[in-house]
């Protein structure tokens, strides 16, 4: 683990912070929330998840065995603790400027008998990020449980955000090709409860076969730099809600508010990894 993986909660660095993720793509705080409070975050999104099965086209999938769903914030009890921590301010202010938009809520569950899934990007490389050299983008991660080896690490090849991807699939997929030098690259990250990790979603990764007993559901909240495209998010709140956030959460919300909450439409879908690493 590099310095900044072993980052405490308290004195950001915010240059450093920037660093990390210009040159890796990644980096993460250790322990910035309690074991408790990462076991109610995993009751939510079982219980969320149970409710996205028994709607339509309330999940999508990611692979064999794998799910992502796309939530109204309101629903996550952490949400608010999570937009607010003083880590992910400092990243986001560092990264994508003062007047950064929240814009995703969700979460991530590989259960066991998940995939390799190819090594990709969660969406295409913009030409500002590609030739201007700039991130408009960020995703946190959070586990909701204590992650091991047998349960699929995440992997991810640094420095990999800033290819251009022009010869990639959808923009996304790089050809096999590309692959013995991303796995000579590879970063296998097995979070803990209470961890939270930043990344940019254009650093190259993939998810690993989940060989435990044991479901890996991993909350995902996305941030942009402001003029970035906004349009794979959708981000809903309820006008109740929304006026009972903080003013710093309103004056970053980068969603709709509405009167009442409707079933949302998953947009998240990347057919290229609906059926794993062929």
């Amino acid at each position: 683990m590099s310095t900044l993986d072993q980052q405490p909660a308290t004195g950001h660095d915010r240059d450093a912070l920037a660093h990390a993720l210009y040159t890796d793509g990644i980096t993460a705080c250790r322990g910035a929330f309690s074991a408790e409070w990462a076991d109610r975050l995993r009751e939510d999104i079982e219980e969320l998840f149970a409710e996205a099965m028994a709607s339509p086209n309330g999940a999508v999938g990611r692979g064999p065995h794998r799910y992502y769903v796309e939530i109204h914030p309101e629903r996550l009890r952490g949400f608010v603790d999570i937009v607010t921590h003083p880590w992910v301010v400092a990243v986001c202010e560092a990264v994508l400027g003062p007047d950064y938009k929240i814009v995703e809520a969700g979460f991530d569950i590989p259960f066991p008998g998940a995939v390799y899934q190819p090594w990709h990007r969660d969406f295409p490389s913009p030409q500002e990020t590609y030739e201007g050299r700039r991130l408009t983008s960020l995703a946190f991660n959070l586990t909701a449980v204590d992650t091991t080896p047998e349960m699929g690490a995440f992997e991810i090849a640094p420095g990999t955000q800033w290819e251009d991807g022009l010869d990639f699939d959808h923009g996304m997929f790089p050809p096999k090709s590309h692959y013995p030098r991303y796995e000579a690259l590879v970063q296998p990250k097995l979070p803990q409860r209470g961890d939270i990790s930043a990344r940019s979603a254009l650093t190259i990764h993939r998810g690993t076969p989940n060989v435990s007993d044991t479901a890996r559901p991993v909350a995902v909240v996305g941030f942009l730099r402001p003029g970035a495209d906004e349009s794979r998010n959708d981000l809903v709140a309820s006008r109740e809600y929304y006026e009972s956030l903080p003013e710093q959460v309103r004056r970053h919300f980068g969603g709709r508010v509405v009167d009442v909450l409707e079933p949302l439409v998953q947009k998240h879908t990347i057919e290229g990894l609906v059926m794993g690493e062929a």
